[in-house]
């Protein structure tokens, strides 16, 4: 038998909101006096560490200034690598000069000039030591004209804007910080003028635009650094950048989303990041010697200063520490000033200027790669071979000894007898070394006349005395033919004439 609930439309209705009421009843009595709070959930110890890993925003120090390259980036960069925005040859590109400063920060520099030094420099490492090299075969190819210039018309706000005629790579020009300022520069050089030229379609090089900020000291001179920064370029023939971003920006929509998120996005400006100033500062007398942030290897061993005279030496330098007998290897206590001398001596003069902060031990430090990297392949490897050869061992060794008379008092040796009178035992020789390389009678003749103290005109003949006690005409033959280490005792005759002397080797 089947029981059957009948009931309406409105008491469906009416339970249903009934239900839904008390399951509603309880939900604020549980999140009473006992729930939990978000300042607790904060409290927890994994939130406490994150939070610590953060610094205050009292440490966080924003540079003074700010310099913003109005000019896109190249989209085709990786996500950790540093920005890298195209140039056109010639052509005027905006420079802002911001203030950064937060308020209260270096009140001295208010109402006050200040002065930058832009610059246009090398980012290879290679390129970097051997910058005096490179931007002199540039001058040389294109005489007359300039890597960097101002286009001073367009520019805003700069004041006394210089250029010098030996710092064909660099301006200076002094901006009021209080005011809107924007410099505009051109860089003339391209980036494959400082590659080897070989089949074509060479990839150029990057270069940097750096900008170095000085206030004004006690003296009068801007020498106390503020501040310095810069970004990678790469400058093109007219027009070369456009198609170059172009190009870029099409290889980068051909990549998938995967891809893509491996590549930082082209930004409309390029903001130039801090670095350590320039050490080689053109205009200003500085004895600051940091290395950019951008190079791994310190720029203050190559700082461009005067070489030292060949002939220059420290008052209490006597001889050259850096010769080692009749060798010209480099010490390791060679001083600077030896150092310079050696690399004119071996014929390294084009390089005095590079290596003008070196010492013995400096140069020895260098690897052949190191060398090679920095003077070229065959200048590197030449100046490695000098660095690190040792003295050339002699095809031949004789040691010679002039029979010296009986009764000189210098050449005996004296015993003692058992009465205790004294008597000659015997007589003591000293010999020479004598260290041939030709291998030859002259030679040989040659260096014994200089032991023996003989003026060399007046040796007729020389012989060797033979085992039965023959005299041996001395040939070239058999000075080639000598045992190495070979020892013979010189006797003088004079000869009959009386117009000379006969060597006899025993």
């Amino acid at each position: 038998m089947a029981w059957v609930l009948k009931m309406d439309d409105a008491t469906i209705e009416s339970g249903l909101v009934h239900d839904f009421d008390a399951s509603l009843s309880g939900i604020g009595q549980e999140l009473g006096a006992g729930a939990y709070s978000m300042s607790d959930v904060l409290a927890l110890p994994i939130f406490k560490q994150e939070d610590s890993s953060l610094p205050p925003e009292s440490e966080t120090k924003n540079p003074p200034f700010q310099y913003v390259l109005c000019t896109a980036t190249s989209p085709a960069v990786k996500l950790h690598d540093e920005t890298l925005t195209y140039l056109n040859q010639g052509q005027s590109y905006e420079v802002r000069m911001l203030d950064n400063r937060k308020p209260g920060e270096l009140p001295e520099l208010n109402n006050k000039m200040v002065k930058s030094i832009v610059r246009v420099v090398f980012h290879d490492r290679r390129l970097q030591y051997t910058e005096h090299q490179q931007l002199e075969g540039w001058k040389w190819n294109r005489p007359g004209d300039r890597l960097l210039d101002i286009d001073i018309p367009m520019s805003v706000g700069i004041v006394e804007p210089k250029t010098h005629p030996s710092q064909l790579n660099a301006a200076e020009f002094l901006w009021d910080m209080n005011k809107r300022t924007s410099v505009f520069v051109q860089v003339h050089c391209i980036s494959t003028e400082f590659t080897p030229r070989k089949h074509g379609g060479e990839k150029g090089v990057p270069f940097r635009i750096q900008f170095d900020t000085f206030a004004q000291g006690e003296g009068g001179e801007y020498t106390e650094h503020l501040h310095s920064a810069s970004c990678q370029i790469k400058v093109f023939k007219p027009k070369g950048a456009d198609r170059k971003q172009k190009t870029d920006r099409e290889k980068m929509e051909k990549r998938t989303p995967q891809e893509k998120e491996k590549y930082q996005p082209s930004y409309d400006t390029t903001i130039l990041s801090e670095c350590s100033p320039w050490p080689e500062n053109a205009f200003i007398s500085t004895n600051q010697a940091a290395s950019p942030s951008f190079s791994s290897t310190p720029l203050s061993t190559y700082t461009t200063s005067s070489v030292p005279d060949s002939d220059s030496s420290s008052p209490n330098h006597q001889a050259d520490p850096c010769i080692h007998g009749n060798s010209e290897q480099l010490s390791p206590t060679a001083s600077i000033q030896d150092a310079q001398k050696w690399l004119l001596k071996n014929r390294f003069s084009s390089y005095t200027r590079l290596f003008s902060h070196f010492s013995g031990s400096d140069l020895l430090k260098l690897t052949r790669d190191d060398l090679v990297q920095i003077c070229g392949p065959a200048d590197g490897i030449r100046l490695f071979n000098a660095l690190k050869s040792r003295s050339v061992r002699p095809r031949l060794t004789v040691y010679v000894c002039q029979e010296s008379p009986p009764e000189s008092p210098l050449l005996e040796r004296h015993g003692s007898s058992e009465n205790g009178e004294h008597s000659i035992s015997s007589s003591l020789h000293v010999y020479h070394a004598l260290y041939l390389e030709e291998l030859t009678a002259a030679e040989l003749i040659r260096k014994m006349a200089c032991v023996c103290c003989l003026p060399l005109g007046t040796i007729n003949q020389v012989y060797r005395q033979g085992p039965t006690g023959i005299h041996i005409l001395l040939s070239d033959q058999m000075v080639y033919n000598l045992p190495d280490e070979s020892c013979f005792l010189i006797s003088t005759v004079k000869d009959e004439l009386g117009e000379g002397l006969h060597l006899i080797l025993k």
